[in-house]
């Protein structure tokens, strides 16, 4: 019963904090800690439904909704602690429901529960991964944001949202330290996979692993061209997107084949 009052009231919570992110948009009297407050108030009930659900005493429960659920309410956690130095709740406003959505399917059983089970260093080695993807989907939602101030400052349209956003350089060097942790962790969770698991490219887990060293590769194309050739805008955006469509086909597309659909 706990977790499921504790989901509804994280649900909740989010689209409240959401909902209020929205209500001072362009307001800087408003105080910012508000809404953040009902965010951290969200995600603490959130991680213990998460502590709930993927702790079994057979080993890790990753089944299609709760790991959704847990890089979601990752994606949020490093959006309340990047708030702390720069003003970047706005990205709330789209997150934070999708959290609150997402704390309620983990808890609908639409799939069977998969458990994970192993030694405590290939339990590490699939958590790095998980926070590998929360961090590249994070990226993901900036160069979303990014596309769209772009595209509105060059139309010359610098009207709704794009009045809340930081400046166009603000969010470039935000995308860039996103990418930049997310290569980081993704190649740990890479060079983890490679000693932990006995064969990384066995027929079950090749074509994860084929596409995650794709991306891989994608992410240190982007940051070299960045940090030497000085890439921005539509090509950054670009080759962000595709690092990230390539590890979530990596790991969500065979869980949503194999667990929801066959």
């Amino acid at each position: 019963m706990f977790p499921t009052i504790a989901s509804v009231l994280a649900s909740v919570l989010y689209c409240l904090s959401a909902l209020l992110i929205l209500r001072q948009l362009g307001d800087q009297a408003s105080p910012r800690w508000k809404p953040l407050a009902l965010a951290l108030a969200a995600m603490l009930l959130h991680a213990m439904v998460l502590n709930h659900l993927i702790y079994q005493p057979s080993g890790l429960n990753l089944a299609f909704f709760v790991a959704f659920s847990l890089i979601s309410w990752l994606v949020s956690v490093q959006i309340l602690l990047s708030c702390i130095f720069r003003k970047i709740e706005s990205l709330g406003i789209v997150v934070f429901p999708i959290t609150g959505l997402a704390t309620i399917l983990a808890l609908a059983d639409f799939t069977d529960p998969l458990i994970i089970s192993g030694s405590n260093a290939l339990q590490g080695h699939i958590m790095i991964s998980v926070i590998a993807y929360s961090l590249i989907t994070l990226g993901a939602i900036q160069a979303c944001l990014l596309a769209y101030q772009d595209h509105a400052i060059r139309s010359h349209n610098p009207g709704g949202m794009i009045r809340f956003l930081p400046p166009l350089h603000d969010m470039e060097t935000l995308l860039f330290q996103f990418l930049s942790f997310g290569f980081i962790v993704l190649s740990a969770s890479l060079i983890s996979g490679f000693v932990f698991l006995e064969d990384i490219f066995a027929q079950h887990l090749v074509h994860k692993t084929v596409l995650s060293i794709v991306a891989w590769i994608a992410l240190v194309i982007l940051l070299i061209g960045r940090f030497q050739f000085g890439w921005r805008g539509k090509i950054a955006i670009r080759w962000s997107l595709s690092a990230f469509a390539l590890l979530m086909l990596s790991y969500f597309g065979s869980k949503l084949v194999l667990e929801l659909i066959l």
